[in-house]
C-alpha cells in the first residue's frame, strides 16, 4: 500500500512548492501555509481528497496538526507537508506526532551539483535564446550561489540586462550580475 503522509524538505527554492502543485492539480485538493493553520482547516479537509501545508516549521499547533494528521490515516486521505528540514527529525512535544513524522515518506531535494547547475542554465538560456559559452557557463556555476532559487534570479536578471543593453551576454555582464544577486 502507498504511503500517503509525504514531507518533502529542502532548500528554499528547491521546487517543494512546484511538487505540491502538482499534487493540487490532480486531486481535490486543500493548500494551506503553515503559519496559517486554524480549526478551519480541520472541516474544509474533510470534504477533500488531500491537504497540502507548506513551509511547516518546529512552532506548530501540535494538536491541530495530529487531528489532521489522523483524518488523512482513518479517510485514506493524502497528507503533504513541505518543509526546510525533515519533519521526523522536528522535536514535537507531542509525542504521538513524533511518531507519526518518524512513518511518513520523507523526500529530500538536495541543492544541486555542478553538473545541474550546468544544465540548468544551458537549458534555461537555450529557452531564452541567450548565446553564452561554455567558459561562461563554467565561470558561473564556480561563483554562483548553490540553490535553485539564486540560479533562477541570476538567469532572469542576465536576460532583463542583456535586453536593456542590447548587447549579447559577455563576461563583464554575468560578472556584474553575480554582484547583484
Amino acid at each position: 500500500m502507498p504511503k500517503r503522509i509525504i514531507n518533502i524538505f529542502g532548500p528554499s527554492g528547491s521546487g517543494k512548492s512546484h511538487l505540491a502543485s502538482m499534487l493540487k492539480n490532480k486531486t481535490s485538493c486543500q493548500l494551506i501555509e503553515a503559519k496559517d493553520l486554524n480549526d478551519q482547516v480541520f472541516f474544509e479537509f474533510k470534504t477533500k481528497e488531500a491537504l497540502i501545508i507548506e513551509n511547516l516549521e518546529e512552532k506548530v499547533l501540535e494538536k491541530l496538526l495530529f487531528s489532521l494528521w489522523n483524518v488523512a490515516l482513518q479517510d485514506n486521505k493524502y497528507l503533504l507537508i513541505t518543509s526546510l528540514k525533515p519533519i521526523s527529525s522536528f522535536k514535537f512535544k507531542f509525542k504521538d506526532l513524533t511518531s507519526r513524522a518518524a512513518s511518513s515518506l520523507s523526500i529530500g531535494i538536495n541543492l544541486p551539483s555542478d553538473d545541474l547547475i550546468s544544465v540548468i542554465l544551458a537549458k534555461n538560456f537555450s529557452d531564452k535564446q541567450i548565446k553564452v559559452e561554455k567558459k561562461h557557463i563554467e565561470y558561473i556555476i564556480k561563483r554562483i550561489d548553490r540553490s535553485y532559487e539564486k540560479i533562477s534570479q541570476f538567469i532572469l536578471t542576465l536576460d532583463k540586462y542583456s535586453l536593456k543593453k542590447g548587447s549579447p551576454v559577455s563576461l563583464k555582464l554575468i560578472k556584474e550580475v553575480l554582484k547583484m544577486i
